[in-house]
């Protein structure tokens, strides 16, 4: 049965090596099969996984090599072969699959290389954003559910997808418009949730849509509403993912409207419970849900109207 397990979570084993790196013997660690990487730890008494085991001796030097490998992310790579590509080319799923798939198996540049090309041919970063990378990221959930791909395929494939949401971040920044920054929002996952990803592409979407934006990874409750105590919020994007009950929800709710500093604070929620049951949102009294990042931004627009009215002037 397969576990739950996060980005964010994996970042801090990472921090938690580099500063504690500790050899292990060979006996302890074992490769069931070479040809495939189905990976087996010896001396484990429940006969399964020893996650820090796979962190320490495979998945993080790989990472490593991979970061280190001739500057992959920070270029700027040459499209001369884009005109071969037709112009206003749909994303499709065989598109997903196979990004999904390089991004277990493929080098780091080779994944940048395939979003180039997306954007070469008439996609915007918020199409590639929802259309490639958050199927993916789901297809590479998919894989650990069926257990096609193991943990160690898995989470490298998670890695790189979130490195490209940085990349595109960082070479393709939000152009400035009248009242950016007018508005702020907070995005959160449910306090004991692991999963960043959603919430991270949702943020980005609505800091490029102008919005000022913040972001919690893993947070407690305590940690989600002193959050509103302390900052005046106009939205706060909720992510579900986990099975979660409707009385939790709706506590969680009146509680981010009780001690926020906003009392007309806009609450959205989303995720894979959400887009399961959308009906949750009324039930436990949320103002608004979205199918995806690109249609969250329209409806927060819709939600917290931008007052351009002191902008006037200026034009």
């Amino acid at each position: 049965m397969a576990t739950v397990f996060g980005i964010s979570g994996f970042k801090s084993k990472l921090d938690d090596w580099r500063g504690n790196r500790k050899p292990i013997q060979p006996k302890e660690l074992s490769v069931a099969d070479s040809d495939n990487n189905n990976l087996r730890v010896v001396g484990d008494a429940d006969g399964g996984y020893d996650l820090s085991i796979l962190l320490e001796n495979l998945v993080i030097p790989k990472l490593i090599a991979d970061r280190d490998k001739g500057n992959n992310w920070l270029h700027m790579p040459g499209l001369s072969q884009g005109s071969q590509y037709p112009r206003e080319r749909a994303i499709t799923q065989i598109d997903v699959e196979e990004f999904t798939q390089l991004s277990i198996s493929g080098e780091a540049h080779t994944l940048l290389d395939f979003v180039d090309h997306c954007l070469e041919t008439g996609s915007s970063v918020e199409t590639v954003y929802v259309e490639l990378l958050a199927p993916a990221a789901r297809r590479l959930g998919e894989y650990w559910e069926e257990d096609s791909e193991d943990f160690v395929g898995v989470t490298m494939g998670l890695w790189r997808i979130q490195e490209i949401l940085r990349e595109l971040t960082l070479r393709i920044p939000p152009k400035s418009r009248p009242g950016h920054g007018k508005r702020s929002a907070l995005f959160s996952p449910m306090p004991g949730e692991q999963h960043s990803f959603g919430t991270l592409m949702v943020a980005e979407c609505f800091q490029r849509a102008g919005w000022d934006i913040d972001i919690l990874i893993e947070p407690t409750q305590s940690e989600l509403t002193a959050k509103f105590a302390k900052r005046h919020y106009d939205l706060i994007g909720l992510t579900v993912s986990n099975d979660c009950s409707k009385g939790a929800l709706g506590s969680t709710v009146k509680t981010i409207r009780a001690v926020s500093s906003n009392p007309q604070i806009k609450v959205m929620m989303g995720g894979r419970v959400i887009n399961d049951e959308p009906e949750l949102v009324d039930e436990c009294g949320a103002d608004a849900t979205a199918i995806d990042a690109v249609a969250a931004v329209a409806l927060g627009d819709k939600l917290v109207p931008v007052d351009l009215e002191c902008f006037e002037n200026l034009i």
